[in-house]
Protein backbone atom coordinates (compact mmCIF):
# COMPACT_ATOMS: atom_id res chain seq x y z
CA UNK A 1 0.00 0.00 0.00
CA UNK A 2 0.96 3.17 -0.89
CA UNK A 3 2.12 5.80 1.99
CA UNK A 4 1.50 9.59 1.94
CA UNK A 5 4.44 11.44 1.27
CA UNK A 6 5.82 13.16 4.69
CA UNK A 7 6.56 17.38 4.69
CA UNK A 8 10.65 17.35 4.99
CA UNK A 9 11.38 20.25 7.47
CA UNK A 10 11.03 23.88 5.85
CA UNK A 11 8.80 22.33 2.79
CA UNK A 12 6.03 22.93 4.65
CA UNK A 13 2.23 21.59 3.77
CA UNK A 14 -1.44 22.12 2.51
CA UNK A 15 -2.50 24.28 -0.44
CA UNK A 16 -0.67 26.27 -2.38
CA UNK A 17 -2.63 29.42 -3.12
CA UNK A 18 -1.65 32.02 -6.03
CA UNK A 19 -1.20 35.36 -4.79
CA UNK A 20 -4.31 37.58 -6.16
CA UNK A 21 -5.85 34.71 -7.16
CA UNK A 22 -9.61 34.35 -6.42
CA UNK A 23 -9.57 33.37 -3.07
CA UNK A 24 -7.70 36.23 -1.80
CA UNK A 25 -9.16 38.95 -3.90
CA UNK A 26 -7.14 42.53 -3.28
CA UNK A 27 -9.14 44.64 -0.81
CA UNK A 28 -9.30 47.33 -3.13
CA UNK A 29 -11.85 44.86 -5.63
CA UNK A 30 -13.43 43.90 -2.67
CA UNK A 31 -14.46 47.10 -1.40
CA UNK A 32 -15.81 48.36 -4.89
CA UNK A 33 -17.85 44.85 -5.63
CA UNK A 34 -19.57 45.27 -2.35
CA UNK A 35 -20.70 48.74 -3.20
CA UNK A 36 -21.90 47.86 -6.47
CA UNK A 37 -23.53 44.63 -5.13
CA UNK A 38 -25.31 46.92 -2.78
CA UNK A 39 -26.15 49.89 -4.67
CA UNK A 40 -25.99 52.15 -1.52
CA UNK A 41 -23.72 51.79 1.77
CA UNK A 42 -22.48 53.91 4.27
CA UNK A 43 -17.95 53.58 4.91
CA UNK A 44 -19.23 52.26 8.69
CA UNK A 45 -21.11 49.79 7.41
CA UNK A 46 -18.99 48.68 4.38
CA UNK A 47 -15.84 48.17 6.99
CA UNK A 48 -18.07 46.09 9.18
CA UNK A 49 -19.36 43.91 5.99
CA UNK A 50 -15.89 43.19 4.95
CA UNK A 51 -14.13 42.82 8.87
CA UNK A 52 -11.33 46.06 7.89
CA UNK A 53 -10.86 49.13 9.91
CA UNK A 54 -12.53 52.32 9.13
CA UNK A 55 -9.18 53.84 8.13
CA UNK A 56 -8.46 51.27 5.26
CA UNK A 57 -11.95 51.54 3.91
CA UNK A 58 -11.66 55.75 3.93
CA UNK A 59 -8.05 55.60 2.09
CA UNK A 60 -9.34 53.03 -0.40
CA UNK A 61 -12.70 54.85 -0.89
CA UNK A 62 -10.99 58.19 -1.32
CA UNK A 63 -9.05 56.16 -4.05
CA UNK A 64 -11.82 54.78 -5.79
CA UNK A 65 -13.78 58.25 -5.82
CA UNK A 66 -10.57 60.39 -7.28
CA UNK A 67 -10.61 58.17 -9.56
CA UNK A 68 -13.96 58.23 -11.14
CA UNK A 69 -15.04 54.69 -10.20
CA UNK A 70 -17.84 55.50 -7.13
CA UNK A 71 -19.49 58.72 -5.58
CA UNK A 72 -20.56 59.81 -2.64
CA UNK A 73 -24.41 60.06 -2.07
CA UNK A 74 -26.73 61.50 0.09
CA UNK A 75 -28.74 58.70 1.69
CA UNK A 76 -31.33 60.15 3.75
CA UNK A 77 -31.62 61.36 6.92
CA UNK A 78 -29.20 63.26 9.30
CA UNK A 79 -26.29 62.58 11.50
CA UNK A 80 -26.90 64.13 15.55
CA UNK A 81 -25.58 67.47 14.48
CA UNK A 82 -27.81 67.41 11.78
CA UNK A 83 -25.51 66.92 8.79
CA UNK A 84 -26.98 64.78 6.00
CA UNK A 85 -25.65 60.97 6.20
CA UNK A 86 -23.51 59.78 3.39
CA UNK A 87 -23.63 56.58 1.40
CA UNK A 88 -21.22 55.32 -0.96
CA UNK A 89 -22.28 53.99 -4.62
CA UNK A 90 -20.90 52.75 -8.33
CA UNK A 91 -20.57 56.13 -10.47
CA UNK A 92 -23.24 55.14 -13.50
CA UNK A 93 -22.18 57.13 -16.00
CA UNK A 94 -18.26 55.95 -15.61
CA UNK A 95 -18.79 52.97 -17.83
CA UNK A 96 -21.04 51.55 -20.19
CA UNK A 97 -20.72 48.36 -21.96
CA UNK A 98 -23.05 46.31 -24.61
CA UNK A 99 -24.07 42.54 -24.16
CA UNK A 100 -24.88 40.39 -26.67
CA UNK A 101 -26.44 36.72 -27.36
CA UNK A 102 -25.61 35.55 -30.80
CA UNK A 103 -28.12 32.39 -31.41
CA UNK A 104 -29.79 30.09 -34.68
CA UNK A 105 -32.36 32.06 -34.47
CA UNK A 106 -31.77 35.82 -33.32
CA UNK A 107 -29.29 38.25 -32.19
CA UNK A 108 -30.49 40.27 -29.27
CA UNK A 109 -28.36 43.22 -27.10
CA UNK A 110 -28.65 45.54 -23.89
CA UNK A 111 -26.32 48.32 -22.77
CA UNK A 112 -25.94 49.14 -19.30
CA UNK A 113 -24.17 51.67 -17.45
CA UNK A 114 -21.33 51.24 -15.11
CA UNK A 115 -23.86 50.56 -12.32
CA UNK A 116 -25.56 47.47 -14.27
CA UNK A 117 -28.96 49.64 -14.69
CA UNK A 118 -30.01 49.23 -18.33
CA UNK A 119 -29.84 51.98 -21.07
CA UNK A 120 -31.65 49.92 -23.91
CA UNK A 121 -32.34 46.91 -25.41
CA UNK A 122 -32.30 45.35 -29.41
CA UNK A 123 -33.15 42.47 -31.12
CA UNK A 124 -32.44 41.61 -35.09
CA UNK A 125 -33.78 38.28 -36.72
CA UNK A 126 -31.03 35.83 -39.02
CA UNK A 127 -31.62 33.36 -41.24
CA UNK A 128 -31.09 30.16 -39.68
CA UNK A 129 -28.47 27.77 -39.86
CA UNK A 130 -24.87 28.63 -39.30
CA UNK A 131 -23.10 31.88 -40.23
CA UNK A 132 -19.65 32.54 -41.77
CA UNK A 133 -17.76 34.67 -39.34
CA UNK A 134 -17.82 37.75 -41.69
CA UNK A 135 -21.68 37.51 -41.59
CA UNK A 136 -21.42 37.16 -37.58
CA UNK A 137 -19.52 40.50 -37.27
CA UNK A 138 -21.40 42.23 -39.73
CA UNK A 139 -24.92 41.25 -37.90
CA UNK A 140 -22.67 42.12 -34.87
CA UNK A 141 -21.63 45.83 -35.85
CA UNK A 142 -25.63 46.11 -37.50
CA UNK A 143 -27.20 45.11 -33.63
CA UNK A 144 -24.69 47.72 -31.87
CA UNK A 145 -25.24 50.26 -33.87
CA UNK A 146 -28.71 49.76 -33.60
CA UNK A 147 -29.10 49.58 -29.79
CA UNK A 148 -26.33 52.55 -29.09
CA UNK A 149 -28.72 54.49 -31.32
CA UNK A 150 -31.41 53.70 -28.82
CA UNK A 151 -28.81 54.06 -25.87
CA UNK A 152 -28.60 57.64 -27.05
CA UNK A 153 -24.42 57.07 -27.03
CA UNK A 154 -22.29 56.70 -30.18
CA UNK A 155 -20.56 53.16 -29.97
CA UNK A 156 -17.28 54.68 -29.49
CA UNK A 157 -18.77 55.07 -25.86
CA UNK A 158 -18.53 51.92 -25.01
CA UNK A 159 -15.84 50.65 -22.82
CA UNK A 160 -16.24 46.60 -23.71
CA UNK A 161 -18.62 44.35 -25.09
CA UNK A 162 -19.70 40.67 -24.02
CA UNK A 163 -20.39 37.99 -26.54
CA UNK A 164 -22.18 35.09 -26.05
CA UNK A 165 -22.45 31.92 -28.46
CA UNK A 166 -23.88 28.14 -27.64
CA UNK A 167 -21.01 25.75 -28.27
CA UNK A 168 -17.63 24.99 -26.77
CA UNK A 169 -16.01 28.39 -25.92
CA UNK A 170 -12.84 29.16 -23.90
CA UNK A 171 -13.53 32.21 -22.38
CA UNK A 172 -10.44 32.89 -21.06
CA UNK A 173 -8.20 32.49 -24.46
CA UNK A 174 -11.37 34.08 -26.56
CA UNK A 175 -11.77 31.24 -28.99
CA UNK A 176 -15.05 29.53 -30.50
CA UNK A 177 -13.56 25.88 -30.69
CA UNK A 178 -17.32 24.85 -32.46
CA UNK A 179 -20.59 26.96 -32.14
CA UNK A 180 -23.69 25.86 -34.26
CA UNK A 181 -23.86 29.84 -35.28
CA UNK A 182 -20.72 29.71 -36.86
CA UNK A 183 -19.68 27.92 -39.99
CA UNK A 184 -16.09 28.09 -39.02
CA UNK A 185 -14.32 25.96 -36.16
CA UNK A 186 -11.31 27.22 -34.14
CA UNK A 187 -11.90 30.58 -34.42
CA UNK A 188 -10.31 33.99 -32.05
CA UNK A 189 -14.13 35.73 -31.58
CA UNK A 190 -13.09 38.05 -29.14
CA UNK A 191 -9.81 39.32 -30.90
CA UNK A 192 -11.79 39.83 -34.65
CA UNK A 193 -14.56 41.34 -32.60
CA UNK A 194 -12.34 43.44 -30.83
CA UNK A 195 -10.57 44.58 -34.25
CA UNK A 196 -13.84 45.07 -35.74
CA UNK A 197 -15.81 47.21 -33.63
CA UNK A 198 -12.99 48.88 -32.17
CA UNK A 199 -13.64 48.14 -28.35
CA UNK A 200 -12.21 45.21 -26.12
CA UNK A 201 -14.66 42.17 -26.28
CA UNK A 202 -15.51 39.32 -24.06
CA UNK A 203 -16.44 35.65 -25.10
CA UNK A 204 -17.97 32.85 -23.49
CA UNK A 205 -20.20 29.98 -23.54
CA UNK A 206 -23.96 31.39 -23.68
CA UNK A 207 -25.55 28.98 -20.78
CA UNK A 208 -22.68 30.22 -18.80
CA UNK A 209 -23.53 34.35 -19.51
CA UNK A 210 -27.20 32.63 -18.32
CA UNK A 211 -25.70 31.94 -14.95
CA UNK A 212 -23.73 35.03 -14.58
CA UNK A 213 -27.27 37.10 -15.07
CA UNK A 214 -28.87 35.22 -12.42
CA UNK A 215 -25.61 35.45 -10.16
CA UNK A 216 -25.70 39.71 -11.15
CA UNK A 217 -29.34 40.37 -11.35
CA UNK A 218 -31.23 37.67 -10.64
CA UNK A 219 -32.21 34.90 -8.20
CA UNK A 220 -28.18 33.64 -7.31
CA UNK A 221 -27.28 36.71 -5.99
CA UNK A 222 -26.92 35.63 -2.64
CA UNK A 223 -26.21 32.35 -3.22
CA UNK A 224 -23.03 31.02 -3.28
CA UNK A 225 -23.69 27.80 -5.59
CA UNK A 226 -26.27 27.28 -7.87
CA UNK A 227 -26.59 25.38 -11.19
CA UNK A 228 -28.83 26.78 -14.21
CA UNK A 229 -30.00 24.49 -16.77
CA UNK A 230 -30.48 25.94 -20.27
CA UNK A 231 -33.49 24.68 -22.83
CA UNK A 232 -33.03 25.50 -26.20
CA UNK A 233 -31.27 24.95 -29.63
CA UNK A 234 -28.84 22.63 -27.55
CA UNK A 235 -28.58 21.95 -23.28
CA UNK A 236 -26.57 23.93 -22.02
CA UNK A 237 -25.54 24.45 -18.01
CA UNK A 238 -23.83 27.14 -16.30
CA UNK A 239 -22.40 26.43 -13.19
CA UNK A 240 -21.62 28.99 -10.26
CA UNK A 241 -19.11 27.85 -7.54
CA UNK A 242 -18.18 29.83 -4.63
CA UNK A 243 -19.67 33.38 -6.18
CA UNK A 244 -17.85 32.55 -9.62
CA UNK A 245 -18.41 31.06 -12.60
CA UNK A 246 -16.88 27.34 -12.68
CA UNK A 247 -15.53 26.78 -16.39
CA UNK A 248 -13.44 23.70 -15.73
CA UNK A 249 -9.61 23.25 -16.15
CA UNK A 250 -9.47 23.86 -19.84
CA UNK A 251 -12.48 26.04 -19.65
CA UNK A 252 -14.70 24.16 -21.50
CA UNK A 253 -16.72 22.15 -18.97
CA UNK A 254 -19.94 21.85 -17.99
CA UNK A 255 -21.36 20.52 -20.70
CA UNK A 256 -24.41 19.02 -19.55
CA UNK A 257 -26.04 18.72 -23.12
CA UNK A 258 -23.26 16.17 -24.09
CA UNK A 259 -22.95 13.45 -21.30
CA UNK A 260 -24.18 10.31 -22.20
CA UNK A 261 -27.42 8.58 -21.37
CA UNK A 262 -28.03 6.04 -23.86
CA UNK A 263 -24.92 4.00 -25.09
CA UNK A 264 -25.50 3.95 -28.84
CA UNK A 265 -28.03 6.17 -28.80
CA UNK A 266 -29.53 9.18 -31.02
CA UNK A 267 -27.40 11.32 -32.62
CA UNK A 268 -26.42 14.45 -31.57
CA UNK A 269 -25.14 17.43 -33.71
CA UNK A 270 -21.89 17.37 -31.64
CA UNK A 271 -21.48 14.17 -34.48
CA UNK A 272 -21.11 11.50 -30.93
CA UNK A 273 -24.24 9.53 -30.02
CA UNK A 274 -26.25 9.33 -27.04
CA UNK A 275 -26.07 12.49 -25.80
CA UNK A 276 -28.76 14.27 -23.44
CA UNK A 277 -29.31 17.19 -26.03
CA UNK A 278 -30.30 14.62 -28.48
CA UNK A 279 -33.09 13.99 -26.75
CA UNK A 280 -34.64 17.14 -25.21
CA UNK A 281 -32.95 19.91 -27.14
CA UNK A 282 -35.39 21.53 -29.93
CA UNK A 283 -34.19 19.53 -32.95
CA UNK A 284 -34.71 16.38 -31.21
CA UNK A 285 -38.04 17.43 -30.44
CA UNK A 286 -38.98 18.09 -33.94
CA UNK A 287 -37.38 15.60 -35.50
CA UNK A 288 -39.48 13.40 -33.73
CA UNK A 289 -42.58 15.84 -34.82
CA UNK A 290 -42.07 15.06 -38.03
CA UNK A 291 -42.45 11.24 -37.66
CA UNK A 292 -45.18 11.22 -34.70
CA UNK A 293 -47.85 13.98 -36.63
CA UNK A 294 -46.60 12.49 -40.10
CA UNK A 295 -45.28 16.02 -41.52
CA UNK A 296 -42.52 14.16 -43.56
CA UNK A 297 -44.62 15.62 -46.67
CA UNK A 298 -43.99 19.20 -45.60
CA UNK A 299 -40.51 20.04 -46.09
CA UNK A 300 -39.20 23.46 -45.19
CA UNK A 301 -40.95 23.86 -42.08
CA UNK A 302 -39.21 25.45 -39.10
CA UNK A 303 -37.98 24.36 -36.06
CA UNK A 304 -40.38 26.48 -34.41
CA UNK A 305 -42.96 25.57 -36.53
CA UNK A 306 -42.45 22.16 -35.64
CA UNK A 307 -42.52 22.52 -31.94
CA UNK A 308 -45.23 24.75 -31.58
CA UNK A 309 -47.73 22.11 -33.96
CA UNK A 310 -46.32 19.76 -31.97
CA UNK A 311 -46.64 21.84 -28.40
CA UNK A 312 -50.63 22.31 -29.61
CA UNK A 313 -51.23 18.74 -30.54
CA UNK A 314 -50.11 17.53 -26.57
CA UNK A 315 -52.37 19.93 -25.19
CA UNK A 316 -55.11 18.51 -27.34
CA UNK A 317 -54.95 15.35 -25.79
CA UNK A 318 -52.78 14.09 -28.94
CA UNK A 319 -50.95 10.73 -26.62
CA UNK A 320 -48.13 10.45 -29.42
CA UNK A 321 -47.22 14.23 -29.10
CA UNK A 322 -47.78 13.86 -25.04
CA UNK A 323 -45.30 10.73 -24.99
CA UNK A 324 -42.85 12.54 -26.79
CA UNK A 325 -42.88 15.11 -24.41
CA UNK A 326 -43.09 12.87 -21.62
CA UNK A 327 -40.06 10.82 -23.28
CA UNK A 328 -37.77 14.10 -23.36
CA UNK A 329 -38.80 15.01 -19.95
CA UNK A 330 -37.87 11.72 -18.72
CA UNK A 331 -34.02 12.42 -19.65
CA UNK A 332 -34.46 15.22 -18.30
CA UNK A 333 -35.31 14.21 -15.64
CA UNK A 334 -32.03 11.93 -15.35
CA UNK A 335 -30.01 14.76 -16.72
CA UNK A 336 -30.88 17.25 -13.60
CA UNK A 337 -30.65 14.38 -10.77
CA UNK A 338 -26.71 13.61 -12.45
CA UNK A 339 -26.39 17.51 -11.50
CA UNK A 340 -27.94 17.19 -7.80
CA UNK A 341 -25.61 13.70 -7.34
CA UNK A 342 -22.22 15.17 -8.88
CA UNK A 343 -22.60 18.73 -7.55
CA UNK A 344 -25.21 19.48 -4.48
CA UNK A 345 -26.26 23.09 -5.69
CA UNK A 346 -27.96 25.14 -3.61
CA UNK A 347 -30.82 25.56 -6.38
CA UNK A 348 -31.54 24.56 -9.89
CA UNK A 349 -33.18 27.30 -12.18
CA UNK A 350 -34.08 25.94 -15.55
CA UNK A 351 -33.95 28.89 -17.92
CA UNK A 352 -34.90 28.96 -21.64
CA UNK A 353 -37.66 29.29 -24.66
CA UNK A 354 -38.32 25.73 -23.74
CA UNK A 355 -39.58 26.11 -20.92
CA UNK A 356 -42.79 27.67 -22.28
CA UNK A 357 -43.37 23.92 -22.82
CA UNK A 358 -44.53 22.84 -19.21
CA UNK A 359 -44.96 19.19 -20.31
CA UNK A 360 -41.01 18.90 -20.04
CA UNK A 361 -40.99 19.73 -15.97
CA UNK A 362 -44.33 18.24 -15.47
CA UNK A 363 -44.81 16.95 -11.86
CA UNK A 364 -44.02 13.62 -12.66
CA UNK A 365 -40.58 14.56 -14.45
CA UNK A 366 -40.15 16.47 -11.36
CA UNK A 367 -40.77 13.79 -9.25
CA UNK A 368 -38.70 10.93 -11.30
CA UNK A 369 -36.08 13.26 -10.53
CA UNK A 370 -36.11 13.37 -7.27
CA UNK A 371 -36.13 9.71 -7.42
CA UNK A 372 -32.99 9.39 -9.36
CA UNK A 373 -31.18 11.46 -6.54
CA UNK A 374 -29.03 9.85 -3.88
CA UNK A 375 -31.23 9.49 -1.03
CA UNK A 376 -29.42 11.42 1.56
CA UNK A 377 -31.86 11.96 4.24
CA UNK A 378 -31.77 15.37 3.66
CA UNK A 379 -33.93 17.67 1.24
CA UNK A 380 -33.38 17.98 -2.36
CA UNK A 381 -32.33 21.56 -3.82
CA UNK A 382 -35.24 23.43 -5.28
CA UNK A 383 -36.11 23.99 -8.65
CA UNK A 384 -37.32 27.49 -10.30
CA UNK A 385 -38.51 27.36 -14.08
CA UNK A 386 -37.24 30.98 -15.39
CA UNK A 387 -38.56 31.71 -19.13
CA UNK A 388 -37.24 35.10 -19.72
CA UNK A 389 -36.38 35.13 -23.13
CA UNK A 390 -33.24 35.93 -25.11
CA UNK A 391 -32.64 39.42 -22.94
CA UNK A 392 -31.42 37.65 -20.10
CA UNK A 393 -28.81 36.28 -21.86
CA UNK A 394 -27.87 39.43 -23.35
CA UNK A 395 -27.69 40.73 -19.73
CA UNK A 396 -25.83 38.14 -18.76
CA UNK A 397 -22.76 38.77 -21.59
CA UNK A 398 -22.97 42.29 -20.32
CA UNK A 399 -22.28 41.45 -16.77
CA UNK A 400 -19.22 39.89 -18.39
CA UNK A 401 -18.40 42.92 -20.33
CA UNK A 402 -19.15 44.71 -16.92
CA UNK A 403 -16.57 42.44 -14.93
CA UNK A 404 -13.84 42.75 -17.12
CA UNK A 405 -14.20 46.44 -17.51
CA UNK A 406 -14.21 46.79 -13.75
CA UNK A 407 -10.60 44.64 -13.02
CA UNK A 408 -9.44 46.91 -15.54
CA UNK A 409 -10.66 49.83 -14.30
CA UNK A 410 -9.69 48.93 -10.96
CA UNK A 411 -6.04 48.02 -12.04
CA UNK A 412 -5.55 51.34 -13.35
CA UNK A 413 -6.79 52.64 -9.94
CA UNK A 414 -3.94 50.69 -8.18
CA UNK A 415 -1.41 51.64 -10.51
CA UNK A 416 -2.25 55.52 -9.77
CA UNK A 417 -2.36 55.03 -5.94
CA UNK A 418 1.15 53.36 -6.36
CA UNK A 419 2.68 56.08 -8.31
Amino acid sequence: MRKLPSSAAGQGCGPLIAPWSEQMRPLRQQVFERIRAQGLIARVQLAKDLGVSPASVTTITSELIEVGLIEETAAGGATGRGRPAVALGVRAGAHCVAGLKLSDREHTAVVVDFAGRMLADDVIPREPGAATLETLLDAVEVLLDKVCGKAGIARSALSGVGIGVPGFVDHAEGMVHWSSTLVEREVPLALEAAARIGCPVAVDNDANLVALAELWFGAGRALADFAVVTIEHGVGMGFVMNHRIYRGAQRLGMELGHTKVQLDGALCRCGQRGCLEAYVADYALAREAVTALNLSNRQGLSVNVLLESLYQHAKAGNATARGIFRRAGRYLALGLANVVNLFDPALIILSGERMKYDYLYAAETLAEMQDLVINSGRPRPPIEIHAWGDLLWAHGAAALALGEVSDRALGSAREMAAQ
